[in-house]
């Protein structure tokens, strides 16, 4: 995996972990992490630093001690004292082992954290991997509104005034739930999906034209307001062309790309009279249908294609 221009301070790590701290080295909350990957010590403690990157955070585990338990003293000391003489943001210790006294008289030397999890070293490396990603994956900000809707994340788009927060507020009077509004801060997570969230700033809040800015959780309650979403669907609105041709089969599906993810996307043209937010509302459930395995324009399509041959084999 690549490195990041984004940066993770140490203390939150040790924080969101709970982890023990046997030895801190200089400013050790502040340290920066930039990378998403983690190192496994094995061969530099057998001498071999070629690709070493010291932007990771060391991991021993059971494997690591017990190789240089298995080391005399002075070995043991030489291993450590090549390790930590590299500038590492912290060693840190599995399933409640001890370190070596090697292992801390050079941490002592060279002025390294070490730190300490009971958790199983493949569960902690897991997690740890999964939280540095998601904490410093790709982010970008869209415009949009961003919806939950019969479990499914729908994304609005369109252009400023085509009606999005209105059929929004709509949509949540009918139990659905606003992620964000206006601006929608879009990350990639490590299973290559997107994460939507709003910005901490107006989280929860809402601009209707002609009312102002109201507060979704105050007016109709927190169960209005959800935190995250995956973005399954991307819906623009646009305003009603007479002179445009709409999809009215389905069959071709259109895509919208994200950050190199492709999410399903349809268009939905705008006009006095039309429901939209149950237009919405199908478009949500259809997708979900879809995801399922069933296509009712593909169905249709085939039905018309069996009618029609059973007539023509029946005029022969």
């Amino acid at each position: 995996m690549s490195d990041h221009t984004e940066s993770v301070k140490l203390g939150e790590i040790i924080r969101e972990f709970d982890l023990e701290i046997l030895r801190k080295g200089p400013d050790c909350e502040n340290i920066p992490l930039r990378t998403v990957d983690v190192n496994r010590p094995g061969l530099p403690l057998a001498g071999f630093f070629e690709h070493f990157d010291t932007n990771r955070l060391l991991l021993i585990g059971l494997t690591e001690s017990t190789y240089v338990n298995g080391m005399d003293s002075q070995r043991r000391r030489e291993s450590f004292d090549r390790l930590l003489s590299y500038p590492v943001p912290a060693l840190i210790l599995t399933r409640g082992l001890d370190p070596a006294p090697e292992c801390m008289a050079m941490a002592e030397k060279h002025d390294r954290t070490v730190l300490r999890t009971k958790i199983q070293t493949s569960e902690f490396m897991s997690a740890l991997i999964s939280s540095l990603y998601n904490r410093l994956a790709p982010q970008i900000t869209r415009s949009g509104v961003m919806m939950e809707i019969y479990g499914e994340g729908v994304l609005f788009q369109g252009e400023s005034g085509v009606g999005k927060s209105e059929v929004a507020i709509e949509l949540i009077q009918r139990g659905h739930r606003l992620v964000a509004d206006d601006a929608v801060e879009i990350q990639l997570t490590n299973h290559r999906t997107l994460q939507a969230s709003a910005p901490e700033l107006i989280q929860g809040y809402m601009e209707l034209r002609g009312i102002g800015v109201v507060d979704v959780s105050r007016l109709l309650g927190m169960c209005a307001i959800k935190m995250t979403q995956q973005i399954d669907l991307v819906i623009n609105l646009e305003p009603w062309d007479d002179n445009a041709v709409y999809d009215r089969f389905g069959l071709e599906s259109a895509f919208t790309e994200i950050m190199g993810i492709k999410i399903p996307a349809v268009t939905i043209p705008v006009k006095p009279g039309r429901n939209l937010a149950s237009i919405v509302e199908v478009a949500a459930m259809n997708n979900r249908n879809r995801k399922m395995g069933h296509n009712a324009a593909l169905e249709l399509s085939n039905r018309m294609d069996r009618h029609f041959q059973t007539i023509e084999e029946g005029g022969k």
